[in-house]
């Protein structure tokens, strides 16, 4: 979430600097140096800033998600590892997420179905014994 936080921050601030500029025309200082200096950590970070700055946080997103994304899978050594990172990091991997429990139309899924759908999604093991804390 940090890495978002920038770019959030600068597109925020992007969309209301006209106004701003407006609110404060007649004030002595009237720059927003906090907004400047944030820009310059921007593009030290990720290079030269786009000549109309977007007022679209996603659009200030890709670099940083790019270099995070660089970092994650440079740690990834096994090949298992690797096919779940491909996994959900492909197209409408999370698409079924979006779909809505409506029991009229058929789309239910019984808790025990979620738990196992997301249980598969997750790599975790499913079917393994239990023990009970009083020993049973």
């Amino acid at each position: 979430m940090s890495s978002l936080a920038l770019p959030a921050y600068l597109a925020s601030a992007a969309s209301t600097l006209s106004l701003q500029n407006e609110i404060l025309s007649g004030c002595a200082s009237s720059e927003d140096t906090l907004f400047q200096t944030y820009l310059l950590s921007w593009s030290d970070s990720f290079g030269d800033v786009p000549e109309i700055l977007p007022t679209k946080q996603s659009v200030l997103d890709h670099p940083g998600i790019a270099a995070d994304r660089a970092l994650v899978e440079s740690n990834l050594s096994t090949s298992f590892q690797l096919a779940s990172f491909g996994a959900v990091s492909s197209p409408h991997s999370g698409d079924w997420l979006f779909a809505l429990p409506i029991s009229p139309c058929g789309l239910y899924l019984h808790d025990e179905a979620v738990m196992i759908a997301v249980s598969v999604r997750l790599g975790m093991a499913i079917c393994v014994p239990h023990n009970c804390h009083c020993g049973s």
